[in-house]
């Protein structure tokens, strides 16, 4: 019996120093990650200190200040210099770096490219233009890290398609920025690089999971970048943060195959991608930014590079038309209502393009709590969520996860037992929303089935849209910007962005207004769907708001991008004059 008892002593002893040991690993390694940026990022501001001393003159919030089309002709015409320019947005992004935390990477290959692009022939449509990219779009030389210390051993061996065509444009792609951990959070906070801020509140959320790209443009450091979609993550930062920001149907735009996607793959963290397929899509301060970027991405060159990519040219006439258009609406999906001021905008919208001379519908998206709980998060977590825990092994889960990481770790039986006796209630008011999280698919055949079901619900969907001939759709969005670490704890309120991801529409997001003092004091007597727990948190995710930017939503049928993108336009136009 002594000699058992001491074996399992020292098991459990060993046990234990290997956990510490395993956890000093980790802690080296993410110091070492910390250490890489930050030598980048002094490298940055050295090189932008020599730049200075170089051209002390340089009018600087002149340039700021120009919209990425006027800085366009002023840089293709020669009024302005390409390296002016560059330097000019990484003093700007170093500056907002430090209040927001935003920049995962230094992308020290700009200088090289500004020197390529005074070579190319022809002067690309993104001529001279510096480009922010989140963090997992592939960089060749830089790693792709997901926020997770498991990827910290990797390096691109290449360019991804996406980037090699913004370079072949002209832009210069100068810094990566930071993103949640696993990129499955529309917070944006990892143990390795931390916390990103909103600029314009920094107790609050820039959005996620393209929240580094978020706070960056929206603080004056970017004037594009890319971002990437699977449930909200360009339009949910662009909310947060003021900015235009376009989800384009998936395939319109794609990126070389082995750098992201197939990565996310191998490490489980998408367990079933093909049903809600992941978009890249732009954001920017202003609807005309995006429509440039998509008519520069969609070019010989994309499609030459990536014969997936189907060959569709941007639509300059339907971008510029002025017909009058047919546009379905609605201020609430019936799942999770979104606070008064959203609802506002809406609304607001509505009546300035009634206005306008557009013919406003009524549209009502049907069974969002069976899409939310039975599509949407379903496809993610098929098996129980297994696959995405196995992304966390020898890792230190950051706190904006951990709420579906617990979720996730709660024994299969007793979720099927939950799922068997909570099913029934989400297709009653009021939604259940976290009966999602404990809801598998139990066999290969209904895996099937659940891809299916899929299918049927986009069939469903566009037979309502044609029936009532609508054009165009306005909607909500998730907003204003939560506090910081609420967005965990609030997963199924993107219900409003998750949507069109599986209905793999494109759809855009567009400031039109800001919360009032009136906003906050409505706010104190909203209750949501049923003031459950969930609506009660989201009233203190969003209280505290005022003067955050506030935006709706606006979306078209597949492949319409530019219809989208025109949509938004008059948005915009509308708003601004209000």
């Amino acid at each position: 019996t002594s000699a058992a008892l001491t074996l399992l002593g020292g098991s459990v002893a060993a046990v234990v120093v290997w956990k510490c040991l395993g956890k000093k690993m980790i802690q080296k390694k993410m110091e070492e990650a910390r250490k890489t940026r930050d030598e980048g990022l002094k490298k940055m501001a050295k090189a932008v200190q020599q730049f200075r001393e170089q051209v002390p003159n340089v009018q600087t919030d002149a340039i700021l200040s120009l919209p990425l089309l006027e800085l366009g002709e002023r840089l293709r015409e020669g009024s302005l210099s390409p390296k002016t320019v560059l330097y000019t947005y990484l003093q700007k992004a170093l500056e907002v770096n430090q209040q927001t935390n935003c920049l995962r990477h230094f992308i020290p290959e700009c200088e090289e490219q500004l020197q390529e692009i005074q070579r190319q022939e022809e002067k690309g449509l993104l001529y001279g233009i510096p480009v922010s990219i989140k963090d997992h779009i592939g960089h060749k030389g830089h790693l792709s890290t997901c926020g997770l210390v498991r990827c910290l051993d990797t390096l691109m061996k290449e360019d991804s398609v996406l980037v090699k065509v913004l370079k072949r444009q002209g832009a210069i792609p100068f810094a990566m920025t930071n993103v949640p951990q696993s990129l499955f959070s529309y917070d944006c906070s990892n143990p390795i690089f931390g916390q990103t801020l909103n600029p314009f509140n920094h107790q609050k959320s820039p959005g996620g999971s393209s929240g580094g790209e978020g706070a960056l443009i929206a603080g004056g450091g970017s004037i594009l970048g890319i971002g990437s979609d699977v449930g909200g993550s360009i339009r949910l930062p662009s909310s947060f943060c003021g900015l235009c920001g376009l989800k384009p149907t998936a395939e319109r735009l794609r990126w070389v195959p082995g750098v992201w996607h197939i990565h996310l793959l191998n490490v489980g963290i998408c367990s079933c991608p093909i049903p809600v397929p992941c978009a890249l899509g732009p954001m920017a301060r202003d609807v005309d930014s995006l429509a440039l970027c998509m008519r520069a991405l969609l070019c010989e060159e994309m499609f030459g590079l990536d014969p997936t990519v189907p060959p569709i040219p941007f639509n300059e006439e339907v971008y510029c038309s002025s017909t009058p258009l047919r546009v379905g609406y609605y201020d609430t999906d019936g799942y999770f209502p979104l606070p008064p001021c959203m609802r506002r905008a809406v609304k607001e919208t509505r009546s300035a393009l009634q206005a306008a001379g557009h013919q406003l519908v009524p549209f009502s998206p049907p069974r969002i709590p069976y899409v939310m709980t039975e599509l949407y998060l379903k496809t993610f977590f098929a098996d129980g969520g297994r696959a995405w825990l196995d992304v966390f092994t020898g890792d230190i889960v950051d706190p904006s996860v951990k709420p579906q990481v617990n979720s996730c770790k709660i024994p299969r039986l007793v979720k099927k037992l939950l799922a068997l006796l909570l099913k029934p209630l989400v297709t009653i008011p009021p939604p259940l929303k976290d009966v999602a999280m404990i809801s598998t698919c139990r066999s290969v055949k209904e895996m099937w089935n659940h891809h299916h079901q899929i299918q049927v619900y986009r069939s469903e969907f566009i037979t309502q849209w044609k029936e009532l001939h609508l054009d165009v759709v306005l909607c909500p969005v998730l907003g204003p910007a939560f506090t910081t670490g609420y967005p965990g704890k609030l997963l199924t309120a993107i219900s409003s962005t998750m949507l069109y991801n599986i209905l793999n529409f494109p759809a855009g997001v567009v400031p039109v207004s800001a919360v009032t003092e009136a906003d906050e004091e409505e706010l104190k007597l909203y209750e949501g769907c049923c003031d459950d727990p969930w609506d009660r948190k989201l009233k203190q995710a969003v209280s505290g708001a005022v003067g955050m930017p506030v935006a709706v939503q606006c979306v078209a049928l597949p492949w319409q991008e530019e219809l989208c993108l025109r949509f938004m336009k008059e948005v915009e136009t509308l708003s601004r004059e209000k």
